[in-house]
Order: C-alpha cells, then sequence, then structure tokens
C-alpha cells in the first residue's frame, strides 16, 4: 500500500504537519469492496474526496465515514439511517449524549424489526409443518409412498 501525505499547516504555525491520504483502490483493498461501491457511496453523499482533476482523494475523515458507512450496512441500517448517524459523527467525532441517543434508537428499531421477522419465520415454519404432514397423510392414504425429505 502506498502511503500518500499532503502538508497541512500545523496548529501553532510551526512545521506542518503530514496527513494520511488514500486513494479509491487502497480504500476499496482495505475494506473489501469495488471502487464501484465507493463511488456509489459519494454518489449518496455519505463520503465527498478531494479531487485534484479526475483523481478523487480521500482523506482520514473518509476513511472513517466508509467505516461507519460499511458497519451500519451489516446492521442492516437503510442508506438514511447511516447517512444521520455519518452526519452525526462529523459534528461530534467523539460523540455526544444526543448522537449516542438516537444511534440507541436505531438499535432498538433494528432489534424491534429483527424480532418480528423471527416471529414471522417460527410462524411461516409451522405453517409448512403443518401442510407437509397433511400432504403425507392424504398420500399416504392413497397408497403412495411420500418422499423422504
Amino acid at each position: 500500500m502506498t502511503q500518500r501525505t499532503a502538508n497541512a499547516a500545523a496548529p501553532t504555525g510551526g512545521l506542518p504537519r503530514q496527513r494520511r491520504t488514500y486513494g479509491i483502490g487502497e480504500l476499496a483493498k482495505m475494506f473489501e469492496v469495488t471502487p464501484r461501491t465507493i463511488r456509489f457511496y459519494e454518489q449518496e453523499g455519505l463520503l465527498a474526496p478531494e479531487r485534484r482533476g479526475q483523481t478523487r482523494i480521500y482523506h482520514e475523515k473518509d476513511r472513517v465515514r466508509l467505516k461507519l458507512t460499511l458497519r451500519g450496512k451489516r446492521l442492516g441500517f437503510s442508506l438514511a439511517e447511516i447517512r444521520e448517524v455519518v452526519m452525526m459523527y462529523d459534528a461530534m467525532p467523539d460523540g455526544n449524549a444526543r448522537q449516542l441517543q438516537r444511534l440507541l434508537e436505531i438499535l432498538a428499531d433494528k432489534r424491534a424489526n429483527l424480532e418480528r421477522q423471527l416471529e414471522d419465520i417460527r410462524l411461516m415454519h409451522k405453517e409448512l409443518d403443518d401442510v407437509e404432514s397433511r400432504a403425507r397423510e392424504v398420500l399416504s392414504g392413497l397408497g403412495a409412498e411420500p418422499p423422504r425429505h
């Protein structure tokens, strides 16, 4: 991986400090996604790389935003929910009460939705068992051998 740095003025006016930057290929490899995925998140407003001609230059903030976005997708967050969390992160990178409370609300909603889905799956499984049982009984009554599963 190539190490790119950009000079930035030091906060106290001393020597410039080095800031890490990334190319789209580096981020794609780092997070095991395609460059197309990264461009999609950029199009959705979740990433905002610097541009130099046709080249995208990603900074540490973009890397963190991509990390949050991918984590949100794994947890089943919608793009709107991810955008909300990312915007809160941008406003307060170390977190604050409002940001954390909203995150807990989103997680509670996700958990409740998963519980509903689990119950739906249990009910569907029971219905399938009932239909299978009736079908086997009818086949048996007809003198046919039901298939094994």
